[in-house]
């Protein structure tokens, strides 16, 4: 696999990450009313590099340099993005492998993925809560992509028969969400 260059915006374009928490659109306006980017990021003219569902959280790339974000986003340039997932249940060695090989969606194959199980990881706390259920155990993977389909991790889960409850993207190329404060930002070099 061939490595990923870093990519830097253009001299005198912004470059940022937030820490998108639950429950927010990765877009800076909604004629709905509901909490969106604009409410955490106070930085004109920037725009997210791909997205983040409503109900996933963590990192998120901002700029306001269009090729920039072109090639963060673009399934083509395969810059790996890594997400911490808790899933309803242990998965098995199957499934996992499942995952590790490429899982076939609606929408066609994925490329393989690298997953592991992790422990669990020290989180902000979520609001809301997941539901916990006392009979159901949960389990955390780790688990890099290289392509950027719709809500795909979870549909990857859910496909190989474990639900995703929590998503939290941790890494974007060679940035990581490190000890970033949920709701926050900070301007950064390159991805």
């Amino acid at each position: 696999m061939s490595k990923v260059k870093l990519l830097r915006p253009k001299s005198g374009k912004k470059l940022l990450v937030v820490n998108k928490p639950y429950g927010v659109l990765c877009q800076f306006s909604d004629g709905q009313g509901r909490a969106t980017l604009k409410d955490y990021v106070d930085v004109p003219g920037v725009y997210p590099a791909g997205r983040l569902d409503r109900d996933s959280e963590g990192l998120v790339v901002l700029t306001d340099d269009g090729g920039l974000q072109a090639r963060i986003a673009d399934p083509q340039f395969k810059l790996a993005k890594t997400y911490w997932v808790q899933v309803e249940r242990e998965p098995d060695e199957a499934a996992l492998d499942q995952l590790r090989k490429g899982v076939l969606l609606k929408d066609g194959m994925t490329l393989p993925a690298q997953v592991r199980l992790i422990a669990e990881p020290t989180l902000w706390p979520r609001d809301p809560p997941v539901r916990f259920r006392k009979d159901i155990p949960t389990a955390w993977l780790a688990i890099t992509i290289r392509e950027g389909r719709n809500r795909q991790v979870r549909r990857m889960t859910a496909a190989v028969g474990y639900p995703t409850l929590r998503l939290v993207r941790i890494q974007v190329g060679s940035t990581h969400l490190g000890a970033l404060s949920l709701g926050t930002y900070k301007y950064i070099d390159g991805v």
